[in-house]
C-alpha cells in the first residue's frame, strides 16, 4: 500500500511530460518509425501537385501505402509544404497523443471517482516508451490511437447512457471508427467491432440472445458507418483501382501469407509468433514492462472482484490481441491502441502493486541514465575530433542528467518514493536521450548557409540507407536536387567522386580526404554512422565511442560530368 499518487507529484509529473513531448520535436534522432520518411515523401510530392488526391509519390510500390487522411494532416501542417520542417509535420501528432492522453484522463477519473487516478492513467500511458515513440513522430498511429480509443472512452464515461442510447452512441462511435480507418486501415474495423460486441455482452450479463436482439442492429450500423468513411478514398480519388490494387490487396491482404514456412509453424515459433506477439505487446511499456506484469498477475489474482470497468478494459485488450494474433506477420505496434487499458489499470492498481516491477524500472533507468553520461562524458572530454569541431554540451544536459541519477537513486534507497520517482524518472530518460545528441542539431551537424546557398537547384548525391531517406536531406539542404546512392558506398570517395560531380562522402573523424586535383570541398559536417562491425563495436565498448559512432560527412564538387538519370536507379526510391 506505499507510494499513494498525491496531487503535488501529479502536477510536477505533468509538467515534465509535457515538456518531454515538445523538447527536442524536430529533432532528426528522435525516436521514431523508418515510415516517416516515405510518408513525408508523399506529402511533399502530393503537395507539389497542388491536389489532395490522387497521393503521390516516386518511389516504387509505394505510394498508396495508407489512407489519405495522415498525408492531408501533413499538407494541411505545412501549408501545403511551404513551411517544410520537421516541428510542422510532428505538431499534429503531439495533439493527437495529448487529447488522447486527456480523453484517458476524464474516462477513469468518473468511473474510479478519483482525479489522481484519472491523472495517474494518462501520465503512465504517456511513460510508455511506445507512445513516446510513435505518438511524436509523423506517423498514422496517433490519430489512429486516438479515434480507436474515443468510443471506448465514452462507454467508461457515460457508461449506461452509452450502451443504452440506439443511435447517438452508435452514430458517434461509427464516425470515430471510421476516421481511424481513415487514418491507417480498414481492417481496423475488426478488432474495434469486435471489441465494441463484447461489450456490448458484458453489458447483457452474458446473454448472447439479447446482444442479438437489443444490440446486434448498431453493430451492424457502426461497421457499415465506419468502412463508408473509409471507402470515401475511392469515391474521391480519380484511380480507385490503384487505390484496391496496392492498399487492400498489398498492403493488407498480403499480410496473412506466410512468411517463413507455413501459417500454423509461423503461428507457434520465429519472429512472427504469437509468443513474440505477447512479448512485444508488453515491451510497449517500455521501462514499466515489468509494472504492467505485476499489473496483469494483480488482475488475476482479483479476477473474482473484478469491477465492470476492469472486465471491460481486459476484453478490449483481449480482442485486439486475438484479431491481430491471425494475420501471418505479427507486431505488437498493431495493439498501440490497447495501450490506455493497460495504463488504466496500473493506475487503477497503482496503491496495491508491489515495489519490484518499479524497482526494475527504476534499475532499467539507472542503466540507461549511467550509459548515456559514460557516452557523453567520452565525447566531450575526449580528444578524438580532431579538426572536425569540438563536441560541447550545456550545463542545462549536465543538470538533467544529474537530476534523473538523483532521483532514480531516491526512489531506489526511499520505498514511500519508489512508484512515484519511476514514473517522473521515465519521462526524464527520454529528455537525457533527446540532449545527448543536442550537438549533432547545432552547427556541428548542419551544413552553413554558405554551403546550402551554393547548392542551390544543383543535382546533389547522397547517401541512402532506407526508402526516401534523401527527405531527412532535405531538411539540411533545401533548394538542392537530390539523389540516393547506396550508403555502404560513402567510404568510397574515390569511386563516388569520379562518377558525380556533387557528392557527399564519407570519412573517418579527423582524417582529411584524399580528392583529386580539381575536386572541391564545398562543406561539411558530422554524421553518426549507421552500420558497425564487431571491431569497431569492440572498441566502442572499450571507450573509444567518437572514433567509430561518428564520420565526417564532406560535399564534394568534382569534374564528373552528370549521369543520365534515365539509366541510374535512385537508391532512395
Amino acid at each position: 500500500m506505499r507510494g499513494s499518487f498525491s496531487y503535488r507529484s501529479a502536477v510536477l509529473i505533468l509538467l515534465l511530460g509535457v515538456f518531454t513531448y515538445l523538447y527536442g520535436l524536430d529533432s532528426r534522432f528522435a525516436p521514431k518509425n523508418g515510415d516517416e520518411y516515405p510518408y513525408m515523401h508523399i506529402v511533399r510530392m502530393t503537395a507539389d501537385s497542388g491536389h489532395w488526391l490522387p497521393l503521390q509519390s516516386e518511389m516504387d510500390g509505394i505510394k498508396n501505402t495508407k489512407p489519405p487522411l495522415i498525408f492531408w494532416q501533413g499538407i494541411a501542417s505545412t501549408h501545403w509544404a511551404s513551411e517544410w520542417t520537421l516541428a510542422n509535420l510532428r505538431w499534429p501528432s503531439v495533439l493527437y497523443t495529448a487529447l488522447t492522453a486527456f480523453l484517458l484522463f476524464l474516462a477513469v477519473r468518473r468511473f474510479s471517482g478519483k482525479t489522481q487516478t484519472g491523472i495517474l492513467a494518462a501520465l503512465v500511458w504517456l511513460s510508455f516508451f511506445a507512445t513516446y515513440r510513435y505518438g511524436r513522430p509523423f506517423l498514422a498511429d496517433p490519430p489512429e490511437v486516438f479515434w480507436i480509443s474515443l468510443p471506448f472512452f465514452a462507454i467508461l464515461y457515460w457508461g449506461k447512457s452509452a450502451f443504452e442510447s440506439k443511435f447517438f452512441f452508435p452514430l458517434l462511435a461509427g464516425l470515430c471508427f471510421g476516421l481511424a480507418l481513415f487514418a491507417k486501415s480498414f481492417a481496423y474495423i475488426v478488432p474495434a467491432s469486435f471489441a465494441l460486441g463484447l461489450y456490448y455482452w458484458r453489458w447483457r450479463q452474458w446473454s448472447i440472445p439479447q446482444v442479438l436482439i437489443r444490440d446486434l442492429y448498431k453493430l451492424i450500423f457502426i461497421a457499415a458507418l465506419a468502412l463508408g468513411v473509409f471507402a470515401l478514398w475511392f469515391a474521391l480519388d480519380p484511380y480507385p483501382e490503384a487505390v484496391w490494387k496496392e492498399f487492400v490487396l498489398g498492403e493488407n491482404a498480403g499480410k496473412f501469407a506466410a512468411r517463413q514456412s507455413s501459417y500454423l509453424m509461423d503461428l507457434v515459433r520465429g519472429g512472427d509468433s504469437i509468443w513474440l506477439l505477447i512479448l512485444t505487446t508488453i515491451a510497449n511499456a517500455g521501462l514499466f514492462s515489468f509494472v504492467l506484469i505485476s499489473s496483469l498477475i494483480q488482475s488475476w489474482r482479483t479476477r473474482r472482484f473484478l469491477s465492470l470497468e476492469e472486465v471491460l478494459l481486459l476484453l478490449l485488450i483481449a480482442a485486439f490481441f486475438i484479431v491481430f494474433s491471425l494475420p501471418s506477420q505479427r507486431s505488437g505496434r498493431y495493439l498501440l491502441p490497447v495501450m490506455p487499458a493497460f495504463a488504466a489499470l496500473i493506475a487503477l492498481y497503482w496503491d496495491r502493486l508491489p515495489l519490484w516491477g518499479f524497482r526494475i524500472a527504476l534499475l532499467l533507468q539507472l542503466l540507461v541514465l549511467s550509459l548515456l553520461l559514460w557516452i557523453g562524458i567520452n565525447l566531450q572530454f575526449s580528444q578524438w575530433m580532431g579538426d572536425a569541431g569540438i563536441w560541447t554540451y550545456s550545463y542545462c544536459h549536465w543538470v538533467l542528467m544529474a537530476a534523473g541519477i538523483l532521483l532514480v537513486l531516491l526512489g531506489l534507497f526511499k520505498s514511500g518514493f519508489t512508484k512515484t520517482c519511476s514514473l517522473a524518472a521515465c519521462f526524464l530518460v527520454y529528455c537525457a536521450l533527446t540532449s545527448s545528441l543536442t550537438p549533432l542539431e547545432g552547427r556541428l551537424g548542419r551544413y552553413s548557409t554558405e554551403t546550402i546557398s551554393q547548392l542551390q537547384g544543383k543535382d546533389v548525391w547522397v547517401p541512402c540507407d532506407y526508402r526516401a531517406k534523401d527527405e531527412e536531406y532535405r531538411l539540411l539542404i533545401p533548394g538542392a536536387k537530390l539523389h540516393g546512392f547506396l550508403a555502404k558506398e560513402a567510404g568510397d570517395i574515390a569511386g563516388l567522386t569520379s562518377a558525380y560531380p556533387l557528392v557527399a562522402v564519407h570519412a573517418p573523424l579527423g582524417a582529411q580526404p584524399i580528392l583529386c586535383e580539381s575536386c572541391q570541398i564545398v562543406g561539411q559536417r558530422m554524421e553518426m554512422k549507421a552500420r558497425h562491425s564487431n571491431e569497431e563495436i569492440t572498441e566502442m565498448l572499450m571507450g573509444q565511442i567518437g572514433k567509430h559512432l561518428f564520420v565526417t560527412e564532406y560535399l564534394i564538387s568534382t569534374p564528373a560530368s552528370n549521369p543520365d538519370l534515365t539509366n541510374v536507379k535512385d537508391v532512395c526510391r
